[in-house]
């Protein structure tokens, strides 16, 4: 089991993958909180800025390191995210709540990758730390 509290106290840039420009979808509010806390960086590949920055196609396209990815894809969606994640060196990959992906788990885990599941990191980050 993934030590979620430690996962956030080592965290400075978070990834967010699949962040929408439609404020009424789960990804904004969430990547907002985030980025009250940790440096965000959008990842899309349907838009060149959001959240008043830009916002990069894959994890690869993002500088600098990515300590934290998290995940709004769908579960048949979430596999080709895992081979950027281990290429950039993301030392955890969260899926969001409902998501769940055995096989992206799996591939995660023998690269070395902590994996969280089914879990919003927003609520978790709450939880733990307000």
């Amino acid at each position: 089991m993934t030590d979620i509290k430690a996962v956030f106290e080592s965290t400075r840039r978070v990834a967010v993958v699949g962040v929408s420009d439609k404020p009424w979808k789960p990804s904004v509010p969430v990547a907002w909180y985030l980025d009250s806390v940790f440096e965000v960086l959008p990842v899309n590949p349907r838009h060149m800025q959001l959240m008043d920055r830009p916002c990069y196609p894959t994890l690869t396209d993002v500088p600098g390191d990515v300590d934290l990815a998290v995940i709004f894809q769908r579960d048949d969606d979430v596999l080709r995210h895992v081979a950027p994640a281990i290429e950039k060196g993301v030392r955890c990959f969260w899926m969001q709540s409902g998501i769940r992906n055995a096989l992206a788990r799996e591939r995660l885990e023998a690269a070395g990758v902590l994996v969280v599941e089914d879990r919003c990191s927003k609520v978790d980050h709450i939880r733990l730390f307000a």
